[in-house]
């Protein structure tokens, strides 16, 4: 893909107007890709902070005198 526009095949140039057009959706485009891609990391991130909280073990509670309970 190139910046620079083409002819068309008739030969004819795209006005300064379809090009200022095309450039703005290009513009539109890219800022709507980025956004996407920062929500997808986000989400990425979320899953896998959630991941690692499932995967801890649960640790016995000490007691006051800093013990580990004992199971009877």
């Amino acid at each position: 893909m190139t910046d620079t526009p083409s002819p068309s095949s008739s030969g004819t140039r795209v006005s300064t107007k379809a090009a200022e057009a095309k450039a703005q959706r290009a513009a539109r485009q890219a800022a709507a890709l980025r956004a996407n891609l920062r929500r997808r990391k986000q989400q990425a991130r979320t899953r896998q902070e959630q991941e690692v909280d499932e995967q801890e073990p649960l640790t016995a509670t000490t007691t006051e005198t800093g013990e580990n309970p004992t199971c009877p």
